[in-house]
Formats: C-alpha cells, structure tokens, sequence
C-alpha cells in the first residue's frame, strides 16, 4: 500500500452524521477529536459502525445530549475513566445502527494519544476541522502509526502499555489477525513479558476478544502464536497441566498440542483455515453442505457463533485428561470420565470468562459428548435407535460433536493419519447426519400420540411414566417402526402388556 493511499474516506452519511456533532459540541464550546480505530479503519478503507470522538469535558455529561440531539440512546461504559456511548439507529433500507464512543481528555490531544495501546490507534483528526475542509484535513500522528499502517505492523506505543490496561495483551494479537498485520519484534517481548497480567482482565472483556479471534481464520498459526506469546495457559491456567502429559501410542501429540491442533482442524473442516498435515483429498472425503455451512454461522449470543464456539469446545475437550490419566492392568493409559469431568471443568472457564448461559450450555453438552459419536457406531453403521439417542441426549450440538469428533481424529493422528479409517469414519458422520435429517422429518411434522390418549385409552395416570411412553413412541417413529397412529397405539399396547417401557423405550 502506498502511502499517498492512506488518506481518509468517509461516506457521506457518516460525515454528515459528524458534521452535526461537531456542530453541536462547537456550540458548547468543546474541543473534539476523531480517534482510534475509526481514523486507523478510515485510513485503510474498512466499513466501520464505531466512531471514536475524544472530546475537552467529561464525556459522561456530554454524551447525553448528544444521544438526544441525534435522538440516539446513551450508554454508560466506563463512570470512572468517564467513557459513554451514544447509540444511533441507521434510516433504512441499509438498517443496523452506529456507535459512537466518547472518551474525556485532558491537557493535549497528543497527550491522550500517548495513553493509548497502538501506534496504528494513535492517530487523531480534529473533528470540527474534518467537517469544515474534509479535502485537506490534517493527520495528528505523533508516533508515525501512518507509517505502522502502511507495513502493516501492531506496535505498542510504550513500553507500559500492557502494565496500563492487560486487555490489550490480546487486543494486539486480534488486531493482527482481523488486519493480517505482523505483531513487532519489541511489542512481542512486551506480550511475553507481561502475559500473566491477562489474568486481571475481567471476564466480560476477555470474552469479548477471544470471541472476536476465534471468529478468525486460519488458527493454523494464530492459536500457535497465542501460546508462543504465553496467553493461552494465561487465560485458560487449567491447560496448562495439559502440556508434556503424553497419550497412547495411537497419538502423535501430547494432551496439550493435541488440544491446539483440533482447533485448527475444525478451521479446517469448516473449510476457514489450511491445515499443514492434510490433503485437499483428506477435506473433500468430509462432509460438507450449503447446509452445514449456514449451521456453523449461526449466532448463539452477542458476537459469538457455533463455529467460534466449536472452536473453544475442541481447545477444552481434553481439559480433565491430565487428572485422570491412569495405566490400566492392562498396561495400556486410559483417561476415564475425561469427558465428564472436562464438561465440568468447561463451565467453571467459561462462567469465569462471562459467557452467557445459552454459550455455556453449548459448549457443556460438546465437551461432555465428545466421544459419542466414536460410541455410537463401534466400527459399523449405528442403528436408527442409536442415531435417534444420540440427537436426543445431545439436543442442539448433535452436528456440532460430530464435527468436534472429525477434527479430534485429525488430531489424534496428524501426520500419521490412515486415509481407509479416515474415509469410514466421514462415511459414518454423512450417514448419520442424512439419517438425522430422515428422522427430523418423520417425526417432527407427525405427532401420532399425546398424553391424553394415554389417560383416556389406555387408563395412565398423569405422571412420568406418561413421558416415558411418549419418547418411546417417539424413538420408535424415528426408526421406522411406527408410521401410522394405529401403529402407535399398538405399540404402546404391547410395550405395557410386557411392562417393558422404560426411560430409554
């Protein structure tokens, strides 16, 4: 990129929409200044909703009436380093809304431009100058981050960055990644210096970032480059048991790498990342579906999807393996309940970390089931009965394990991996999935019993065994067994005749 490219393009609604701020703040009298990431995204030419105004008075009392001259919604960021945020719907037909985050400064602007993380973040435009000669405005860049932004380097402003706020230790690292910019030599010893500060951070933060680099690609050399940094263990201490804590024979990794690799064979086989030890053969024998792709898109809360959240799944799967690992009489290591236990493990991190209930519900059940999908088929096809469990017990995350227990197989086997067993185990997952749709369709548009047939045909109490019964039926449809209500009734006429219903069918 050549520097003369560097220059600020703004659409028109966005400066008119600062046109009126700056009217409205020169009213009053304040000095005010275009800052950060909205300068940085303008100058490369990136879509941005966020808007960084840093103005000469207490952010929290001006941004109220900002909210109302605009008639946006003012919220609260931060009372103590006076921070608000003024909330503006967009008119459509474009809808969505923009952000624009007020932060108080005192002294000078360069002053409040050397408090802050990046040198690519650190560059200022004067907000009433912008809208008065938007052609020839004038760039505050006391740290050169123009020149950062043109190679395409994160460099910390000072050497106490990371001391002033630990949030930022990651910040950098999802900034290089989002931009596909390289971290700096000396900002990278600071990372390293002062990664255990990361553990300070409140958790809604944390979430916050480690969403923002999961959601991008190629973990291939992100995640490594996160543990070379020294923040996974950081953030995730429960890990750190895991490394050197070796496996059986079938593994080419320790517990550790191991967990670090299914991450990015998840990248891998949602075809968003490369993956060194596999063939573009090994990913064409994977399932994969315009379907499926919409699936891992999907949004679970506020700025997290099942692909990001698959992805924190595969990085915990194996998170209890090290307490119980144990040789068996047989000789051989095993890790019973790892799973189990690991789903435990899992919400202790993310309830710690400030996920919301619905994201650790999702990643509970994905650890938890990890290996069901290798249980359910035991070297054959599964059963409709064993398919039909499988969604059954696994609710919402029955697709997501399945992908998890395809890049659990990359990992265990790396290099090392046998395209035959590879091959039956993709064909294994295409049947189920297939099956699982087949059984989606016989059962979920038919409801062939309810409760009061029960009560009233076959003398039933209200109860649990009226449940019970139901999901029998239920389990019984989605196999094929009962496609008629006359089926039904004389499947549940039997299954009392021999008292052989029970939980399970």
């Amino acid at each position: 990129m050549d520097k003369e490219d560097l220059k600020l393009f703004i659409e028109p609604k966005v400066l008119s929409l600062l046109a009126t701020v700056s009217n409205f703040l020169t009213e009053q009298d304040i000095k005010s200044y275009l800052v950060g990431g909205f300068v940085r995204d303008v100058l490369l030419r990136r879509d941005t909703a966020d808007i960084d105004i840093a103005v000469a008075a207490d952010a929290v009392e001006i941004a109220p009436k900002v909210a109302d001259a605009l008639g946006g919604k003012f919220v609260l960021l931060d009372k103590a380093n006076r921070m608000g945020r003024v909330v503006v719907d967009k008119k459509a037909p474009s809808g969505g809304r923009w952000e624009l985050d007020f932060s108080t400064f005192q002294d000078s602007i360069e002053q409040d431009l050397a408090r802050r993380d990046f040198t690519i973040d650190s560059i200022a435009v004067d907000l009433e100058e912008l809208t008065k000669d938007y052609a020839d405005v004038r760039l505050i860049d006391p740290f050169d981050g123009r020149a950062d932004l043109q190679n395409g380097v994160i460099r910390a402003v000072s050497e106490t960055a990371f001391q002033s706020d630990a949030a930022r230790l990651l910040r950098a690292v999802r900034l290089a990644a989002e931009l596909g910019f390289g971290l700096d030599s000396q900002t990278e010893v600071l990372i390293q210096r002062h990664c255990h500060l990361i553990a300070n951070v409140a958790g809604e933060r944390l979430r916050e970032e480690l969403l923002r680099i999961l959601a991008a690609p190629q973990a291939e050399t992100l995640l490594p480059h996160l543990d070379d940094l020294g923040l996974v263990t950081a953030i995730f201490p429960e890990l750190a048991q895991a490394k050197g804590v070796k496996q059986p024979k079938e593994h080419f990794w320790d517990v550790f790498d191991h967990s670090i690799q299914t991450v990015i064979a998840v990248d891998f086989l949602l075809h968003q990342g490369t993956w060194k030890y596999a063939s573009d053969e090994v990913l064409a024998i994977a399932p994969w579906s315009e379907v499926l792709a919409r699936h891992f898109v999907q949004p679970i809360s506020s700025g997290s999807t099942r692909r990001s959240l698959l992805k924190l799944a595969a990085l915990l799967h194996d998170v209890a393996k090290p307490q119980t690992k144990a040789i068996g009489e047989d000789g051989r290591t095993h890790f019973l309940e790892h799973a189990k236990l690991g789903a435990t493990v899992a919400v202790d991190i993310l309830e710690r970390l400030r996920f919301s209930s619905k994201e650790v519900k999702l990643v509970e059940v994905m650890v938890r089931y990890h290996l069901r999908p290798g249980q359910m088929s035991q070297g054959e096809l599964p059963t409709h009965r064993a398919i039909y469990r499988y969604f059954r017990d696994t609710t919402d995350a029955g697709i997501d394990i399945l992908f998890l227990g395809l890049a659990d197989h990359l990992a265990t086997r790396g290099p090392r991996l046998n395209l035959a067993g590879w091959q039956e185990h993709a064909q294994m997952v295409e049947y189920v999935l297939a099956q699982h749709l087949e059984q989606q369709r016989l059962v979920v548009p038919a409801k062939l019993v309810d409760g009061h047939d029960l009560i009233h045909i076959f003398g039933l109490s209200p109860g649990p065994k009226i449940g019970e019964v139901l999901e029998a039926v239920r389990e019984a449809q989605a196999s094929g067994e009962v496609t008629t209500r006359e089926e039904a009734l004389a499947y549940i006429r039997d299954k009392l005749a021999t008292k052989a219903v029970n939980r399970y069918g």
